[in-house]
């Protein structure tokens, strides 16, 4: 019999005896065992912090290079994973969200690197003044914490379950320990030994345990984050532990919730969104067997189409084949396991207390190319609720699994009360061709979940659909849903970091951020800072450019260039009343001439100018003003080679500080330009 193991302490390791044996979710053979009992928990989590070190010291772009590496690694070999998620009853669609959208999850949070600096930490926002005088500035840095991510994950998504939280905390710079489902870890570990196997990671970034886990919460500490996947119930017993109040452990929850999906009242028979609706209805039963966190569980429809949608689904539904994946024809499989299909009997036996099954035999189904006794095989329900309002079950019992309810609501604020009576959820949708409906919806419904959806037929095509969270935005909902965030792009790396504030002298500032502050030390760079590589140049050093008067010519000229001919700039009559004294400068002809300033004409280390940021014009400048440019090195940020002929190179952020003779700035813009390197590496 297979032993599934734990990779824990740098090693594989069994555990005493056999905590839960291992079922092929479609022929109900036994495929292996596995246990973690006897392992020494409070070791496996010291020995990620003390080895989070490495991660800590990694910048965020090494880290999101790290994450690239990995994605393309495991690719290369998801045939493997395939096969394996097969044993779980998911068809090849169901695999394929897990698999290839859990590495999906690897690229996205990687091109998140694009949005950190290169550093091990993030400054967060702007600074503030403190003083009268700017010798006193405060900001803020975010550091990695110091501890570990617990990952206590849900069984219907081996691998994207996974794959969506390291990918966040390795990003940060965070080690952490993943507890897989028992009855699904075997497709974990599968691609964990991968993951070891490759030694993209540094040892010690990723445990793994595959058994039961008890006992893995009782020595987190402050540093620590736990995330916890799966029941409400189960996540607020762990939530409610005593050591994670005692410890301040940060703890997100993102619990199974019901789902709603909306028809909005424009999406009558007939229209594409009509049958888009349908069609999301029956893909949110079938797809998992209905085993997602987001699956739809509650159809709201407009009362007098109540029939119509309720047909058209079980007509889809009618055709849906269930059986072996591999067999011709099936689309959906089993579920997880036999308890699942026990804990789905007793859900629908608790909801046909007060509404009708319209749909589904749950004897009588015919299962192809296997053994409805030997795998976990549960048939598409759908139910009818025309009184949603009365019978209340629907809004507090989850079936998880191929199970939806049916209901009628009268008008759109019907329509998001149903939606909200379910207490929190992760997502809802609406399927609507009428934009003020769906702002209705939207802005009604929001508060009580974490994601919306709106569907209609211009952006059917690109659509990932109601039951597909995506890696740039949060995943998690409030209320029943645990109230937590897992995702969501630079947010979701973010709940890795220690927000500290940090008060000092812009130049100290400065060296901490490694971003030019306004009031540091501004040395006059020798030679100009465009003869120098990106390795040479330093933050802070500045061109003190020569002096130019703004002339009425200038004005003119630049506009018979631009062809902006803007009154202010054109015609001195057309003043009284404005806030200008005389015709005024362009904006942009200032900044203009600026480049003419800033710029060292000469071949050199830079490349090109590919973009302005934060570009304002603080005070007007008339005929008559001098001005002149102090151009500082702002920031920097490392660039990895695209290819092996790529140039080396990095971006440089300059800020060009234009004032006028008075020595009070009139313009501020950064610019981005890509520098080469000394070194081709």
């Amino acid at each position: 019999m297979q032993r599934f193991q734990n990779y824990i302490l740098g090693q594989w390791e069994d555990g005493q005896g056999v905590e839960t044996p291992l079922f092929n979710a479609i022929t109900g053979a036994q495929i292996g065992e596995v246990s973690s009992a006897g392992l020494d928990f409070s070791a496996v989590l010291a020995y990620g912090r003390e080895k989070g070190i490495s991660l800590r010291k990694m910048t965020f772009q090494e880290r999101g290079r790290m994450l690239k590496a990995l994605a393309l690694y495991l690719m290369e070999r998801k045939e493997k994973y395939y096969q394996v998620s097969a044993l779980t009853g998911a068809t090849k669609v169901d695999s394929w969200i897990d698999i290839e959208g859990g590495i999906g999850n690897l690229f996205a949070n990687a091109s998140l690197r694009r949005q950190f600096p290169d550093l091990p930490y993030y400054v967060d926002g702007v600074a503030a003044p403190l003083s009268k005088n700017g010798s006193f500035i405060g900001h803020h840095i975010m550091v990695p914490k110091e501890g570990v991510a617990v990952h206590i994950n849900a069984f219907n998504f081996p691998i994207w379950g996974m794959l969506e939280k390291i990918a966040v905390n390795l990003m940060a710079g965070v080690p952490a320990v993943v507890k897989p489902s028992e009855y699904t870890c075997f497709l974990t570990e599968v691609m964990v030994r991968d993951i070891i196997d490759s030694k993209i990671l540094p040892e010690g970034a990723l445990q793994l345990i595959c058994g039961l886990g008890r006992g893995i919460l009782d020595s987190v500490t402050s540093a620590d984050t736990i995330t916890f996947t799966g029941s409400a119930a189960t996540g607020k017993i762990l939530k409610g532990l005593p050591i994670i109040s005692e410890q301040s452990v940060s703890f997100n929850l993102e619990a199974d919730s019901l789902n709603a999906t909306i028809l909005g009242q424009a999406a009558i028979p007939g229209t594409e969104e009509f049958d888009l609706f349908v069609k999301e209805c029956v893909k949110e039963i079938t797809i998992k067997a209905g085993q997602k966190c987001t699956a739809v569980r509650r159809i709201i429809v407009p009362e007098n189409l109540l029939d119509e949608v309720q047909h058209a689904i079980v007509a889809r539904l009618a055709s849906t084949k269930i059986g072996d994946p591999s067999a011709e024809g099936v689309r959906m499989g089993a579920l997880a396991t036999k308890l699942q299909v026990e804990r789905l009997n007793a859900s629908v036996a608790e909801l046909a207390k007060t509404q009708q099954i319209v749909f589904g035999d749950l004897s009588g189904f015919e299962v192809i190319g296997a053994s409805k006794e030997g795998g976990a095989f549960f048939p598409p329900v759908l139910f009818r609720n025309e009184q949603p309002f009365t019978a209340t079950a629907v809004h507090e019992i989850e079936a998880f699994g191929p199970v939806a309810t049916i209901m009628p609501y009268k008008d759109m604020p019907a329509a998001i009360e149903l939606a909200k009576m379910g207490k929190g959820s992760l997502v809802s949708s609406i399927v609507t061709p009428d934009n003020k409906e769906a702002v209705e919806y939207v802005v009604g419904a929001a508060s009580m979940h974490g994601r919306i959806l709106v569907l209609n037929k211009d952006c059917a095509k690109e659509s990932t659909g109601h039951g597909s969270p995506m890696p740039l935005l949060t995943h998690g909902g409030p209320g029943r849903a645990g109230g937590g965030e897992e995702m969501g792009g630079k947010r979701g790396v973010l709940h890795y970091l220690q927000r500290t504030a940090i008060q000092g002298h812009p130049s100290t500032i400065t060296a901490i951020t490694q971003q030019f502050q306004v009031g540091a030390a501004i040395p006059e760079a020798q030679p100009h800072v465009f003869r120098k590589h990106f390795e040479e140049l330093l933050i802070g050093e500045t061109v003190f450019t020569h002096k130019h008067t703004v002339t009425d010519a200038d004005i003119v000229n630049f506009a018979n260039v631009s062809g902006d001919n803007f009154y202010a700039h054109m015609d001195a009559t057309s003043l009284d009343g404005t806030i200008f004294e005389r015709r005024v400068a362009h904006g942009y002809f200032i900044l203009s001439k600026a480049a003419g300033l800033f710029v060292d004409p000469k071949k050199g280390p830079v490349l090109l100018n590919y973009g302005i940021e934060e570009a304002r014009f603080t005070k007007p400048v008339y005929p008559g003003a001098t001005i002149g440019v102090r151009f500082t090195v702002k920031e920097k940020i490392d660039q990895e080679k695209k290819s092996a002929d790529d140039i080396a190179k990095g971006i440089v952020k300059f800020l060009v500080d234009v004032y006028d003779e008075t020595g009070e700035t009139v313009a501020l813009a950064t610019i981005l330009t890509m520098v080469k390197k000394l070194q081709d590496v």
